[in-house]
């Protein structure tokens, strides 16, 4: 069990470094909540790449960036509104 959370948070603070260089623009985000970042796009891209079968690992992963830098762009609207 310690394995697996000590991947979850490796993936998503690769995941997460990977979207925010990715996505242009100034992201006020800690080191934390680009870990946090990095697993909830891991998360959410996992179930999409379920939801459309993709089996390739390169394509997992993109989807999960993918999905990171969308969740980015919400938390920095969010963030402008309030």
């Amino acid at each position: 069990m310690f394995n697996g959370l000590i991947g979850y948070i490796f993936g998503g603070l690769v995941i997460g470094v990977l979207a925010r260089l990715l996505k242009p623009g100034a992201d006020p985000l800690g080191w934390i909540m680009t870990i946090v970042l990095g697993i909830v796009g891991a998360v959410v891209g996992g179930y999409i790449s379920g939801m459309l079968h993709i089996t390739s690992s390169l394509m997992q992963w993109a989807v999960a960036i993918g999905a990171a830098i969308v969740l980015l762009a919400i938390y920095e609207a969010a963030r402008k509104k309030g």
